[in-house]
């Protein structure tokens, strides 16, 4: 039996691949911040610490034996706002690094790195989006993606250097399970609850949770050393998303604001949410994310890994059931003002 080592565990992604593994029978070690409450479960260890500062992640890699022990390191910052940029490095570059010298050390079976489809340069053509070996922060746009892209390299870079390690890239990630605030996840709770006046045209692929920690397992029993592998399903409007959710719990059809009127009201959109101690949604890097090519290919995974994305009704069906579940109700939508929709077209 192997020991799985997950950082990040109680994130969306992370607590997703532990409950996997938990139904598994696996034996597994949670890392997770000191601040977050978790119990330990039948097969599944928590572990207080923070991948900015090695000294707390050593219990978890302590008393395992270097054969049997994978590492799936999920624990990062993602922002699609406007948190600064030393403060991601910090966590997405740094703490990666702090996780690649443990694992050198103890000698770890092998390493998963969860990236993101955020640190694939674009193609200038438009055209189909596959994996690469080459990564630079120079290469991407926005803090979160230089993060993500110049983390991977360090981990190409061991990986060359003799570490067993893969690299897995999700797209947008959707799905049950969320209590890290999960920002798709959020624009089907505020649609739900009528907190969402409209929607933006435009999209981005879309894949859910169990999939990628599907993925990711997968990737840690059969991927190869030094390999990167995309986990992605298919591209999804933000309004054929919403469809979806309607279909399942009602609500009325909202209107599909133009980018460009997106974009010009993405400051007033982003300085009224923080009045109201929410997240903005609609940011610039979000918006510049549902106009961007996201033509991916999950070829790879499904040749190599046996990676097979599920329907994306099925996953947005589960989604607002789950939400339902755990008390989101809905309520009044929110109308736009004609007064409003007039000024922010410039009429």
């Amino acid at each position: 039996m192997f020991t799985w080592i997950v950082t990040g565990a109680a994130g969306h992604l992370g607590g997703t691949i532990v409950r996997l593994l938990e139904e598994r029978g696996a034996d597994v070690r949670g890392l997770v911040l000191p601040h977050e409450s978790v119990a330990d479960q039948h097969h599944t260890r928590y572990f207080p610490g923070d991948v900015t500062r090695p000294e707390t992640l050593i219990p978890l890699f302590e008393g395992t034996d270097p054969a049997r022990t994978i590492v799936i390191h999920t624990a990062g910052l993602i922002d699609i706002g406007d948190r600064p940029y030393e403060e991601l490095r910090r966590v997405n570059v740094e703490g990666t690094r702090n996780v690649l010298s443990l694992c050198q050390r103890y000698g770890v079976r092998r390493l998963v790195y969860v990236s993101s489809v955020h640190a694939i340069a674009q193609d200038p053509g438009g055209g189909v989006l596959r994996e690469t070996r080459s990564f630079s922060p120079d290469a991407v746009t926005g803090s979160y993606a230089k993060t993500k892209a110049e983390a991977t390299r360090d981990v190409l870079e061991a990986a060359a250097d003799g570490l067993n390690a893969v690299v897995a890239h999700p797209s947008g990630i959707l799905g049950p399970y969320d209590n890290a605030g999960n920002h798709l996840v959020q624009v089907l709770r505020d649609f739900m609850t009528g907190k969402l006046p409209a929607c933006v045209r435009g999209g981005y692929d879309m894949v859910d949770v169990r999939d990628v920690a599907w993925g990711c397992v997968a990737a840690a029993l059969h991927g190869r050393r030094g390999e990167c592998y995309i986990l992605s399903n298919r591209r999804c409007d933000i309004s054929d998303l919403l469809g979806m959710a309607r279909h399942v719990c009602g609500g009325r059809r909202l209107p599909v604001l133009p980018l460009w009127i997106a974009r010009a009201a993405a400051p007033l959109l982003a300085a009224a949410a923080r009045m109201r101690g929410r997240r903005p949604l609609y940011t610039a890097y979000s918006l510049q994310a549902l106009a961007s090519n996201d033509r991916f290919s999950h070829d790879k995974a499904t040749a190599e890994l046996g990676y097979r994305p599920r329907d994306l009704c099925l996953t947005v069906r589960d989604t607002v059931r789950w939400l339902q579940s755990h008390g989101v109700r809905p309520r009044r939508p929110l109308r736009l003002r004609r007064r409003t929709a007039r000024t922010e077209a410039g009429i």
